[in-house]
């Protein structure tokens, strides 16, 4: 599963995953954290949205963390 931030204003935090595609575009899960309050969304985003916010930095994957070698 692939975990997306928003760029958003500051002291608010919104992350997506990815939960399934087809052919119209993806069902996600959006969170939003702010102020101490945590609300989670499940919602659909088409494709053509999808680019739109990718090629202009809306959102941007989340690389996952690294693994520890002890």
């Amino acid at each position: 599963m692939k975990r997306y931030c928003i760029r958003s204003r500051e002291g608010k935090i919104e992350y997506f995953d990815i939960i399934s595609e087809n052919e119209e575009g993806y069902h996600i899960r959006l969170t939003r954290l702010f102020h101490g309050n945590k609300k989670t969304f499940d919602e659909s985003m088409s494709h053509y949205l999808f680019d739109i916010c990718i090629k202009t930095g809306y959102i941007f994957e989340l690389e996952p963390a690294a693994a520890t070698v002890a």
